[in-house]
C-alpha cells in the first residue's frame, strides 16, 4: 500500500479501492474490519464454529436463516410458536406460584386436600403446597362471632308455651368455628345446620316454660338450657362448631291478640291481688283466734285454782259489757239516793227512757 503525503491522500479516500467502514461488507475489497454479524468471506461458515447467539436467532427464525439474516440485514420476523412457548412458561410460573403459596391470617386456619381428600390444616403464615390441581386450601375464619337472628328481618316468631300460650319470641345465636375440619367435611350446609339445631333447641325448652317465665323471671334459665341443648346437638353431628351465647332480645304476645293479652294480665294482677288480701285477712283471723284461745286457756288456768271467785268474775264482766249498750238504769234496794239526774244518762238512738226497780230480794239482774 502507498502512502501519498499531502492532498493527494484525500481523493484516494473516496475512491472504490478506499477501506470500507468497520461494518462493512467483508465480500468487498480493502482491508477494514469485516461486520461480526455477517457470513464469512464466500458466502460460508466455518464448520463448528456457530456461536451461541447464532443458535439463538436459528431457534427464533425457525431455520439457519439466509443472506441477508441477523442483525447486519434485514431484520427477520420471529416466529409465533417461539412466543405462544415464552408465554406459556410464564403462565405456568405464575400458576405455580398462585397456587403453590398460600397466605394464612392470624384468625384464620386452611383446610388442605389432595384431589379432595382431607390431607392437613394449616397454621397462620405463608405456608407452601403442590400447585393445583393435586392440592386445594379452604380458608375459614375461627375467631371471629357469627351471629344468627330468629327470624330473619322482620317476621313474627310463634311458640308455644308450656302453659298452652302463645309467645312471639325473638332471639340470638352467636357461634364460631371450633374445628375447621369437621366444619368442612361433616355437614353440606353448616350454618343452616346451625339455625336449625338453635332454633329446635328454643321451641323445646318454652315448650317446657310458662308464659310469665319466658316474659321476664325465666330469661337468662332459657338462654343457658337453649345454648346447652344447641351445643350436645351439634356435638353429636360433628359439626365442628362451638355455641358461644343465647341472647333473648324480645318477648311479647302476638300483635293480633295484644289487647286481649293485656285484658288477661290485669285480671291476673287482680287475682294476685285478692289473693293477698285473703291471705292477708286470713292471717288477722288467725292471729285473733290464737289470741283468744291464748286468753281462755289464761282464764281455765285461774278457775281451776278458784271456781266460784271465776265464775263470779267472769258474770260481772259480761253483765257489764251487755248493760253498757242499753239505757236502762238498775237501781237496787236500800241504796236509792234521794236525787238521782235521769236527763243525764246514756241513751240509745230511739230508745225509750224506763226506769225499773231491782227485785227486792237478790243480786243485780
Amino acid at each position: 500500500m502507498k502512502i501519498v503525503p499531502g492532498w493527494f491522500a484525500r481523493p484516494s479516500i473516496l475512491s472504490a479501492d478506499a477501506p470500507k467502514g468497520p461494518w462493512s461488507n467483508g465480500n468487498e475489497g480493502g482491508g477494514g474490519p469485516r461486520n461480526p454479524w455477517a457470513q464469512p468471506p464466500g458466502g460460508r461458515k466455518l464448520p463448528g464454529k456457530s456461536s451461541a447467539l447464532d443458535e439463538f436467532l436459528k431457534r427464533t427464525r425457525g431455520g439457519d436463516g439466509g443472506p441477508g439474516g441477523g442483525l447486519g440485514g434485514l431484520p427477520t420476523p420471529i416466529n409465533p410458536r417461539a412466543l405462544w412457548g415464552i408465554g406459556t412458561a410464564v403462565l405456568v410460573a405464575i400458576w405455580l406460584v398462585a397456587t403453590s403459596f398460600h397466605q394464612i391470617g392470624p384468625r384464620e386456619r386452611g383446610v388442605v386436600t389432595y384431589f379432595g381428600r382431607y390431607a392437613g390444616t394449616l397454621a397462620p403464615g405463608i405456608q407452601l403446597t403442590p400447585p393445583a390441581p393435586i392440592a386445594s386450601v379452604r380458608k375459614y375464619d375461627v375467631s371471629g362471632a357469627r351471629t344468627e337472628n330468629f327470624p330473619r328481618g322482620d317476621g313474627v316468631n310463634l311458640t308455644l308455651t308450656g302453659d298452652q300460650n302463645i309467645v312471639d319470641l325473638t332471639y340470638s345465636v352467636q357461634w364460631n368455628i371450633a374445628d375447621p375440619k369437621d366444619y368442612a367435611f361433616q355437614l353440606a350446609r353448616p350454618e343452616e345446620t346451625v339455625r336449625a339445631a338453635a332454633e329446635s333447641a328454643m321451641r323445646a325448652v318454652i315448650a317446657t316454660t310458662t308464659l310469665n317465665q319466658a316474659l321476664g323471671s325465666g330469661r337468662t334459665t332459657i338462654e343457658s338450657r337453649v345454648a346447652e341443648q344447641t351445643q350436645a346437638l351439634l356435638n353429636s353431628y360433628r359439626a365442628g362448631v362451638r355455641i358461644q351465647g343465647v341472647s333473648i332480645n324480645r318477648a311479647a304476645a302476638p300483635q293480633q291478640i295484644v289487647e286481649d293479652f293485656n285484658k288477661v294480665t290485669v285480671a291476673q294482677q287482680e287475682a294476685v291481688g285478692e289473693v293477698n288480701r285473703a291471705r292477708s285477712y286470713a292471717q288477722q283471723v288467725v292471729a285473733k283466734a290464737q289470741g283468744e284461745a291464748g286468753a281462755f286457756d289464761r282464764v281455765y288456768a285461774q278457775y281451776k285454782l278458784a271456781p266460784e271467785v271465776t265464775r263470779r268474775r267472769m258474770y260481772y264482766e259480761t253483765m257489764e259489757k251487755v248493760l253498757a249498750r242499753s239505757d236502762k238504769t238498775v237501781v237496787e234496794q236500800g241504796g236509792v239516793v234521794p236525787y238521782l239526774p235521769l236527763t243525764q244518762s246514756k241513751r240509745l238512738p230511739d230508745a225509750v227512757p224506763a226506769v225499773t226497780a231491782a227485785p227486792a230480794a237478790g243480786g243485780a239482774q
